[in-house]
């Protein structure tokens, strides 16, 4: 009988972590929302949320990387600073019009994506290590190419996908949604997301099963790389002007934070794109939460910290749940 109990008992415990793993982001966005209803003075405004949402834009970009990358059991650390490559390279090429400039601007993420893919999948270095060679040094570049200085970005075509609106969306929110849904199709429905998976789950089998695992890994570090200067010129158009010095500056931290609070596993096998939207919008609102009503901002790194701890015990059970 207490045998009975106890089983029973571990079974529940089990199927509320399983219930967590899936919907907490969920759950802790909407208990967010309605304590802001609550207490945020204007919270519910068509501007606060705009503004929210225009913010959120570019780190659901680099999330969504970074999700592929953590979904293969890698990680990818360089996201900021090819966020500030692409800053520094967009004004360079708008003398050639826009359509040179962005897809010039989108080649150089790939570049850095392709060489973060290629230490992994040839030479063999671990993700964090390729990646953050990339993040130390990629900075430096942009740095390097734009002169170390602040470039205007006067071309109204650029600018309106940082300030522009379409049928009164902001433009950054619909080159996200677009990235979404995009990501999510390739994870879901083509044979590319089952070798992210995959390989995520178990590389070695991967490759005994024939799969291309180098040339995925090479892919997946490539969209990252293209998700990442997205961002950046998104951040850019934004501002009106380059700022390689700042644009981008740590937002790999939220990235992560977005896509382990989301339900991606550290350890691979599964790629959550909802969760990670999910997850950079509850970072995002924890964020606005405490400067709109003069709370120290300190305190929402302490609750984000805490936040990521919960996740991350949570998913401890994957493997036995």
């Amino acid at each position: 009988m207490a045998r009975g109990a106890t089983a029973k008992r571990s079974l529940d415990g089990s199927t509320a972590a399983s219930w967590l793993r899936g919907r907490g982001v969920y759950v802790a966005f909407v208990v967010l929302v309605i304590f802001n209803l609550i207490v945020t003075p204007n919270f519910a405004s068509v501007v606060t949320i705009s503004t929210l949402l225009i913010t959120v834009s570019p780190i659901v970009l680099v999330s969504l990387g970074v999700a592929l990358a953590i979904g293969t059991e890698g990680i990818d650390l360089s996201v900021g600073s090819v966020m500030a490559i692409a800053s520094a390279f967009l004004p360079l090429y708008l003398g050639y019009g826009w359509p040179v400039a962005l897809l010039v601007t989108l080649l150089a993420g790939a570049l850095a994506g392709l060489v973060n893919g290629s230490l992994v999948a040839f030479v063999g270095v671990q993700p964090i290590i390729a990646t953050l060679a990339m993040l130390v040094g990629g900075r430096g570049l942009a740095q390097i190419f734009s002169g170390g200085q602040s470039l205007p970005v006067t071309d109204p075509a650029v600018l309106w996908l940082g300030q522009g609106r379409l049928f009164g969306i902001p433009a950054p929110v619909i080159v996200a949604a677009v990235a979404v849904l995009v990501v999510g199709l390739l994870v879901k429905r083509t044979t590319f997301g089952r070798y992210v998976v995959a390989i995520g789950g178990n590389r070695a089998a991967s490759y005994l099963s024939g799969h291309p695992v180098r040339r995925t890994l090479l892919a997946v570090y490539a969209i990252s790389g293209i998700l990442a200067a997205m961002a950046g010129i998104v951040a850019t158009a934004r501002l009106g002007a380059s700022d390689p010095s700042n644009i981008g500056l740590l937002i790999e931290l939220s990235a992560i934070t977005a896509v382990v609070v989301g339900g991606t596993p550290l350890s691979g096998g599964k790629v959550k794109i909802m969760g990670t939207v999910m997850g950079a919008l509850l970072i995002q609102l924890i964020s606005d939460t405490f400067i709109s009503n003069n709370l120290p901002y300190t305190w929402a790194q302490v609750l984000t910290a805490g936040i990521i701890l919960v996740a991350v015990y949570v998913q401890k059970g994957r493997g036995t749940t």
